[in-house]
């Protein structure tokens, strides 16, 4: 079996032994190298190119967010970023993500040498699933304009249905671009939409503020009791699940601590479950881009429940693993590619 060969890339000694070591414990991970910084990851890679790179951000002589630009520009390759997770930072994470990176895992200041060694079967889920990557699906598709998503009904119209609708979208890896094409395709008027995004605590405010600047439709990240309204969109925050709640004709959010649902919080199922019992089939579920089973359960249920439910083709999919679990439990009723999930949910404006 050919191994998935590793690149890690921190000014950290401590970082370089501990990530190394615990990665090439995996009989299919391979370490091609751990050095300082970019410039001799640069020199290292002249000679053999890495499947996955695991990256810090701040380092000497050249940045993560820089060496990432200039990889993804040069030879799209599976980018892990390992970063410590900080306010300070989470600007940074962003522009990662956005740059391209597969996913982030974020590292304490302090017991740093204990938390990784406590995450090594996390670290190395994430490399692998890295490795599977399209890379090349992580470029944002430039922003439709209005003229190709259906027509806003006039607000008469709307005013027809007795219940308003909500589109509920669940995603992980690759997601954060995934849902920068969906959402800046969206014109104002449109569904009110939620949205959990598997990332850590203090990044979703930063991406909810970043979407917000790029898209027609409101983007913010969702706080306790906010209202769910037509041409909006509420983001879960970071290590928090959320849930819809209904009081007569109208949604708001509840967001509240708990256990780690799929290993996750925020947890698509969460928020899929409590869709299919609050809205039923005036809801639209759509599950996206990442990988594990998160959300297959809850699509399923939004589908008994009589929602109609979408999921990611795999062509368009960073990594095909949600939208492929959801598949499998009958959870989906149709496949879509990336670029026809904004008309799908304008479309929920006809029902």
């Amino acid at each position: 079996m050919k191994k998935i060969k590793v690149l890690v890339v921190d000014d950290s000694a401590v970082v370089r032994q501990v990530v190394a070591s615990m990665l090439s414990e995996d009989p299919e991970i391979e370490i091609m190298a751990a050095v300082a910084d970019p410039i001799l990851a640069m020199t290292r890679m002249q000679a053999q190119w890495p499947d996955v790179i695991v990256l810090d951000i701040e380092m000497p002589r050249m940045d993560g967010i820089t060496f990432l630009k200039k990889i993804m520009t040069e030879r799209p390759t599976p980018v892990v970023i390992c970063s410590t997770l900080a306010e300070a930072g989470a600007k940074s994470s962003m522009a990662a993500l956005a740059a391209g990176a597969v996913s982030i895992i974020t590292k304490p200041k302090i017991g740093l040498k204990q938390f990784l060694t406590d995450a090594s079967d996390d670290m190395i889920s994430v490399v692998k699933a890295a490795a599977r990557a399209n890379v090349r699906k992580l470029q944002v598709v430039e922003k439709n304009n209005a003229d190709v998503i259906l027509p806003a009904l006039d607000g008469r119209s709307a005013m027809l249905q007795t219940t308003e609708r909500v589109v509920a979208l669940g995603t992980s890896t690759g997601g954060t671009q995934a849902l920068e094409v969906v959402l800046r395709a969206l014109p104002r008027v449109c569904p009110g939409i939620v949205i959990v995004q598997h990332m850590p605590e203090k990044f979703t405010a930063e991406f909810a503020n970043r979407l917000n600047g790029l898209c027609q439709i409101t983007v913010k990240e969702a706080q306790n009791n906010d209202r769910v309204v037509p041409g909006q969109a509420l983001i879960a925050p970071g290590g928090k699940h959320m849930m819809l709640r209904r009081n007569g004709a109208q949604y708001h959010v509840e967001v509240l601590d708990g256990p780690l649902v799929n290993r996750h919080r925020p947890s698509v199922d969460v928020l899929f479950r409590s869709v299919a019992k609050c809205a039923g089939a005036n809801a639209l579920g759509v599950i996206m881009t990442g990988m594990g089973d998160d959300g297959a359960v809850g699509l399923l249920e939004m589908r008994k429940a009589g929602a109609m439910t979408v999921g990611q083709d795999e062509e368009s999919c960073v990594v095909y693993g949600m939208p492929k679990e959801a598949v499998k439990r009958g959870a989906v009723a149709k496949t879509v590619t990336l670029t026809a999930i904004a008309r799908e949910i304008q479309a929920q404006l006809l029902l």
